[in-house]
């Protein structure tokens, strides 16, 4: 009796890619968004965020994003969705990046991933995460993915 078969050494490795990586500027506009009144009086801050990625990922994004600065100088938190609609590498589809991150005191802690089982097209299958920098009031990302082998 047969419980488990192995699949085939060519299927494997179809279907599992090296990682790979993205970078390059994009450009932001945030716009302030009214809170629920059960929020209102919270401190918390809600915006609509439209993003243009250049460079290895060539898209636009549109999202969501709450957000609480504190008192202290330097300490602040958002949570965000967004999805992403355009080119990585070549490859057309689009995506969901999940946000959470803070800072303590200047020191920021980011996680931005992409949602499990959100990407489409020539992009389904896609995970990773991205980093992003602030320089000069310019933005950059660095985005480290994998997405399954095409050939």
């Amino acid at each position: 009796m047969e419980y488990y078969k192995a699949p085939a050494r060519s299927r494997v490795k179809k279907e599992f890619a090296m990682q790979q990586t993205a970078v390059g500027p994009f450009d932001i506009t945030l716009n302030p968004q009214p809170l629920s009144r059960a929020t209102e009086k919270s401190g918390l801050g809600r915006l609509s965020l439209d993003k243009q990625f250049k460079g290895d990922l060539d898209a636009t994004s549109q999202g969501e994003m709450l957000s609480f600065r504190s008192s202290v100088p330097g300490s602040a938190g958002y949570v965000a969705m967004e999805t992403v609609q355009g080119t990585l590498h070549g490859r057309s589809g689009s995506f969901v990046l999940q946000h959470s991150s803070t800072m303590s005191r200047g020191a920021p802690v980011q996680s931005i991933t992409v949602v499990p089982d959100s990407g489409t097209d020539a992009l389904s299958g896609l995970t990773g995460s991205m980093v992003i920098t602030i320089t000069d009031g310019h933005h950059s990302y660095k985005f480290e993915y994998m997405l399954p082998d095409q050939s």
